[in-house]
């Protein structure tokens, strides 16, 4: 049983390490791409802006649907593996077509941009609700899923901060080489959707599920997916809770590159920033199952809220300094890091609930959720991103001094601030409405061994 929880642990969690670099691009830097590489006008980017939200919703919106395929899918490799490598090879051939320049402008430009991106969104899904859904069939315990999830999760921030970390120097570096910052952003991208693959494959031989230890169910309707949905009660409440963290989190991350070339004044610090703030959030995922073996997952989510709270406080109001914005950004970070993974744990542990409640395991449309959750939280963050770039006045600026100091304020509070009431709010949610601890979790257990439906 421990060989077998090592190896789903190491196979499952390296396979997202190129996953999260991919979705880091596209989704942190993209608008970047199209508004500093690119240099497209306003007037196009408030489309952009609005192709980008509108297809995420759309997105958003089908990502329960394809975890009902995935949970009627029946093959001798499984019902996830499939979905997984289908959902890989056209999300990585789409993210580079995103970051490539075919000379369009105008609606040429907007309207081949808006079928990529929409293909990009349906192709991530496709693996993204695949992979994560396969986390609740590699073991029961859920010490084991802490172990595995944190290990992914680990792997996803390493993924996430080498791009992060890498994107100014390496682009640069390309740029000067090939003589162009738009090519080097495509060849940049080629190599992402490389480690992708790479650890995808990985994932797909390396992984061995549980498939025994499930009763065989029904073939699960549109009906029943909405009824999967809407009447676990705690999936609902961790999905409020998780959405309303994404849009904090991710609208302040995507604003980093900003805030260090138009407010510091200083676009390379971004990529030391963000080698603190990765090795603070990698060590924080490393370090927490030793946390959650001494401490209730309450105290441990109250506790790193607490650290989100003071890390974006002193942010807001430090100096251009880095010894106090870096001090800042580590608490920020070490608090999230908790959050991101008491938060996919929480999801897990909602399909063994829903099972208990309503008689069926549902684990890709409970995880579809998470991507649906990730897509809203990324349209919301993307729009008020888009929309501060314009107002502030940092889309029409030649140069970083020609931004005016109440639009340099108006970036701080979009950043910060907001982020800040997003993330309370989610804390609040979890706090009064979520109720699986430990103790209920073991009933939930027993009960469905008695009824037959769970083999441990």
């Amino acid at each position: 049983m421990e060989a077998t929880t090592n190896r789903n642990t190491y196979a499952f969690g390296l396979g997202t390490i190129g996953r999260d670099m991919v979705y880091a691009m596209v989704t942190m830097y993209l608008i970047f791409y199209l508004t500093d590489i690119l240099g497209v006008s306003s007037a196009t980017l408030w489309w952009i802006n609005g192709i980008i939200l509108v297809s995420r919703i759309f997105d958003a919106l089908n990502d329960p649907v394809m975890g009902v395929i995935v949970d009627n899918t029946r093959t001798k490799y499984g019902k996830f593996k499939p979905w997984i490598a289908l959902g890989a090879v056209f999300s990585g051939l789409i993210t580079v077509l995103l970051f490539t320049d075919f000379g369009l402008t105008g609606p040429a430009f907007v309207v081949v941009f808006g079928i990529l991106y929409l293909l990009w969104g349906i192709a991530y899904t496709t693996n993204d609700i695949s992979y994560w859904s396969m986390l609740p069939a590699l073991s029961m315990d859920q010490k084991d899923r802490e172990k595995i999830g944190s290990f992914a999760k680990i792997c996803a921030n390493i993924g996430l901060f080498t791009v992060v970390a890498g994107i100014v120097p390496l682009t640069t570096m390309l740029g000067n080489q090939v003589g162009s910052m738009t090519k080097s952003y495509t060849l940049f991208t080629v190599a992402l959707v490389a480690v992708m693959w790479l650890g995808q494959a990985i994932t797909l031989f390396g992984v061995r599920e549980k498939k025994g230890a499930f009763k065989v169910e029904e073939t699960t309707t549109l009906r029943g997916m909405f009824r999967a949905i809407v009447d676990n009660d705690q999936l609902l409440y961790t999905a409020i809770s998780m959405s309303l963290f994404m849009i904090g989190y991710v609208t302040t991350t995507s604003f980093g590159l900003y805030f260090f070339k138009y407010a510091y004044g200083d676009e390379g610090m971004y990529s030391i920033f963000a080698i603190i703030l990765g090795i603070s959030q990698i060590g924080a995922l490393a370090v927490f199952p030793l946390f959650s073996k001494r401490f209730e997952r309450r105290s441990l989510y109250t506790a790193a809220t607490v650290l989100v709270v003071i890390g974006y406080l002193i942010f807001f109001f430090s100096p251009m300094n880095m010894l106090f914005i870096g001090a800042a950004g580590i608490l920020m970070f070490l608090g999230q890091a908790f959050i991101q993974i008491l938060m996919l744990v929480f999801l897990a542990d909602t399909v063994e609930y829903g099972q208990w409640k309503l008689g069926k395991r549902n684990e890709s449309v409970t995880f579809s959720l998470q991507p649906f959750i990730n897509k809203i939280g990324g349209a919301i963050a993307s729009g008020i991103v888009g929309a501060t770039v314009i107002l502030s006045g940092i889309n029409d600026a030649l140069t970083p001094s020609d931004v005016t100091a109440q639009g340099l304020l108006l970036m701080k509070f979009a950043m910060l601030i907001l982020p800040l009431f997003f993330v309370l709010a989610g804390y609040l949610v979890y706090r009064y409405k979520y109720r699986i601890d430990t103790t209920m979790y073991q009933r939930i257990l027993t009960d469905l061994q008695d009824r037959g439906d769970l083999k441990l």
